[in-house]
This record gives C-alpha cells, structure tokens and sequence, in this order.
C-alpha cells in the first residue's frame, strides 16, 4: 500500500523537522511548506494529500487564508498548530471546517494520534476498515454494518456514530466529544442531537443497541 501522504506547514523549521520525524516513523510520507503560498502550491501539485496540518501565523497568507482557500474545494481534513489559545481563533477554526485544533507549545506524539485518529474516521487506515463487536461488524470501505450476519440500514450519521462508538469502546464519552468526534466541529446546535441519534441508533442495533450503554450526566459508553 502507498504510503499515506501529510502536508505540514509551519514557519518554523525546527517545528516541521520535529513533526515530521515523528509522522516519518510511523511510515508516512510527509511533504513540508513555510508559508501559506508554498503551502497551497504543494496541496494543489499532490492531490492525494490525506491530512493537512496547518500553522495559523505564517509569512504570506497566513492559516486562515489557507483553510478558506482550501475548503473551496476539498474536504482533507486540517489541523491547525497555533501559538494562541483564544477562543474566538477556535471558533473561527471550526466555521472554515478546521477537524482539530492543537494549541502550541504541544507533544508530537499527541500530534501523531490525533492524525492516526483523525485517518482512522476518514477510511486511510486498512486495519481500521473492518470494526466489530460482540456479533456487530461494521465496514467502513463498504459502508455496511451487520448484526448476528444480518445486514441493517443506518443514516450516514448513525454510521459514523457506531463507528466511534467501535473505535472508543469502553471508554466513558460526553456528548460534547461525541458531537467533536461524529460532527467535527461544524455543528453548533443543542447536544441533545446525541441523544436522538443514540436513540436511533439503538433501536436498529435490535438487543445489540444494550450494550451503548447511558453514563449519566456525562454521555454514552459502548461496552465491550
């Protein structure tokens, strides 16, 4: 399998040899730009890029102008590396379609999981394509799930609802980091849109919907 490629832009040399030795042993191709025009030029000459990690302060066009630019016409999910923890930037970042938001100074083993995670949701990752769980399978290159072998209709959002579900299971989830996880970002309603899903989710999953389990004044845990 050809490697996954991720674009890192950042001003700062250190910061991108840093980064990129990180992402480098985990064997992906790691393509670097030092300002926001260099950046768009490598994006729009690698059409195969997967992940973008982005620098909010840069010389030329700085993070913004890049997110916009991009999202005109591509969806690869961006991370933006920022030195600045205002929560304007963040919410800002999240109306362009930022996917994540990792403020400076940062670990790059935490920078390295969350492009492993973000991967994961976006399909790059093959060992991550089959999902399963006491008699529920899920395909994510099929987009198929199967329950005791019986195929069920899920909605795309129940989809990928079960899909984070399978990818955190055991682990106790608000619904905040659930609307983050499934929504990314970009939906700014009431958290209860959790809840309808969940609803709706368990439902279908027949007697297999018990093991979502309701962590009370929190969220949803998936048992396993």
């Amino acid at each position: 399998m050809e490697s996954v490629k991720i674009l890192v832009v950042d001003d700062e040399a250190n910061m991108r040899r840093l980064v990129k030795d990180f992402l480098n042993k985990k064997g992906y191709t790691v393509l670097e730009a030092a300002d926001g025009m260099e950046a768009l030029n490598v994006f729009y000459n690698n059409s195969d890029i997967a992940v973008i990690l982005l620098d909010v302060m840069m010389p030329k066009l700085d993070g913004w102008q890049v997110c916009r630019e991009i999202r005109e016409t591509s969806q690869v999910p961006i991370m933006m590396l920022t030195a600045r923890s205002d929560e304007r930037d963040e919410l800002l970042g999240f109306e362009l379609g930022v996917d994540e938001y990792i403020t400076k100074p940062f670990s790059p083993k935490i920078v390295v999981a969350r492009v492993e995670a973000i991967l994961r949701r976006s399909g790059h990752q093959d060992k991550e394509e089959i999902l399963s769980l006491d008699g529920i399978v899920l395909n994510k290159s099929a987009h198929m799930v199967t329950v005791d072998e019986k195929e069920i209709e899920l909605s795309y959002k129940e989809f990928e609802l079960l899909a984070y579900f399978l990818e955190n299971k055991g682990i106790a989830l608000s619904r905040e980091k659930i609307l983050n996880g499934v929504w990314n970002y970009d939906y700014f309603g009431d958290e209860r849109t959790v809840d309808t899903h969940v609803k709706k989710l368990r439902s279908k999953l027949g007697s297999k919907g018990e093991l979502i389990k309701t962590v009370w004044g929190l969220g949803y845990r998936l048992e396993g």
